[in-house]
C-alpha cells in the first residue's frame, strides 16, 4: 500500500511537471541561494555556514547548490560581492587635500556600513575573517593590494604601510563595536558625530 501511494505521488508530480522533494532550479534559484548564503555568513561566519544549511534556507537540495557553486569558498566569494569596489575606495579617499585624508577615509568606510545591503555583506565578511584563516588571507591580500598600498604610496614616508595599517585597526574596531557587538553609545551615535571624533585620530596616524 505504501509503495502504491508513493508511486501515485510520483506519477502526480510528473503529470503536473513537478518533481517530488525540494523545488528544482529556476530563474531565481541562484539568487535565492546567494541570498541565503549572505544571511548565513552574516549571522554565523564562514566556519558556521554549511552548504546543507544554505540549501535548506533557500529551499533547494544541496546538490543544486553544488551545481551552481563548486565549493563553500566559491559560494562565499560570490555572495560577498563587495558593496563597493576597493579601487574606487582608494581613489575616493586620495582625491582632496592631504590634511582631510583621515576625514575622507572614515566617511567612506562608515558610508559603506550604513547602507542596509552593505552592512549585511560587511558583517558576513568580518565574521568570516575572524572564523576562517583562508578568508582572512584573501581579505588581507586584497585590501593590501587595492587599498593599503595605493594610500601608503601617497604619504611618502618610510613607515607609510604601518601608518595605514594603524588606521585599519581603528576602522575595524569601530565596525566591531558599532555593527557587530552593537555597544552603546557607539552603536546609536549619529554617523556625522562619529566621523568628527574618529577622523582626527586617523589623520594623526597618517601625517603626524
Amino acid at each position: 500500500m505504501t509503495g502504491r501511494r508513493a508511486s501515485a505521488r510520483t506519477a502526480g508530480a510528473a503529470a503536473s511537471g513537478r518533481t517530488p522533494g525540494r523545488r528544482p532550479g529556476g530563474p531565481d534559484t541562484r539568487g535565492e541561494i546567494l541570498r541565503a548564503a549572505r544571511e548565513s555568513f552574516a549571522g554565523k561566519g564562514f566556519s558556521g555556514t554549511s552548504i546543507r544549511a544554505v540549501a535548506r534556507e533557500a529551499g533547494v537540495d544541496a546538490a543544486l547548490v553544488h551545481h551552481y557553486f563548486d565549493s563553500k569558498d566559491e559560494l562565499f566569494i560570490e555572495s560577498m560581492a563587495l558593496p563597493i569596489d576597493p579601487r574606487q575606495v582608494a581613489a575616493r579617499v586620495l582625491t582632496g587635500p592631504r590634511e582631510e585624508l583621515g576625514h575622507r577615509i572614515v566617511t567612506t568606510f562608515l558610508g559603506v556600513w550604513e547602507s542596509p545591503d552593505g552592512q549585511q555583506r560587511m558583517k558576513a565578511i568580518l565574521r568570516s575573517v575572524v572564523s576562517s584563516d583562508e578568508v582572512a588571507r584573501l581579505m588581507r591580500e586584497g585590501i593590501t593590494q587595492m587599498i593599503i598600498a595605493p594610500v601608503a604610496e601617497t604619504l611618502g614616508v618610510p613607515d607609510a604601510k604601518l601608518r595605514v595599517s594603524l588606521v585599519a585597526t581603528q576602522l575595524i574596531g569601530i565596525a566591531m563595536t558599532r555593527y557587530l557587538i552593537e555597544l552603546d553609545p557607539v552603536a546609536s551615535t549619529p554617523v556625522a558625530e562619529l566621523v568628527d571624533r574618529i577622523a582626527p585620530v586617523t589623520q594623526h596616524y597618517l601625517t603626524n
